[in-house]
């Protein structure tokens, strides 16, 4: 990663086509870096940054995937764009911890993480 390499701000979306051209330990790296930018305190700051990072990467994968639209809903009922991102980090922890228990088992894995997306709100969100 160069020194020209633009910040990440989780308020902000970053440009998908330069997002999707970084690989996936630079998107973390980004991430980390913001959040030590912030002085944001975190039990996992790396665990945290690659949770970010994939929602950002879904994001940015557009209508391929259903995230972006949730993000867009969670911001239209009030959440700004850094508590949507979690809120959505959250339903794919949860999924995969599901999936890593051995808990859900489907034909595609996915469809668990996009129903929960789907149920999932800003009142949701802030009632956790």
């Amino acid at each position: 990663m160069s020194e020209h390499t633009p910040d990440y701000d989780p308020i902000n979306a970053p440009d998908a086509a330069w997002w999707l051209s970084l690989d996936e330990d630079e998107r973390i790296h980004l991430v980390l870096r913001y959040h030590r930018r912030a002085r944001v305190e975190l039990p996992n700051a790396r665990a945290h940054a690659t949770f970010h990072a994939i929602v950002e990467t879904q994001v940015a994968m557009g209508d391929e995937l259903p995230v972006a639209r949730a993000l867009a809903r969670l911001q239209a009922e009030g959440l700004d764009r850094h508590d949507a991102v979690h809120a959505i980090g959250a339903m794919l922890a949860e999924r995969m911890h599901g999936l890593m228990a051995g808990g859900e088992q489907r034909d595609d894995p996915n469809q668990a993480y996009w129903e929960a997306l789907e149920g999932l709100s800003a009142k949701s969100w802030r009632a956790r």
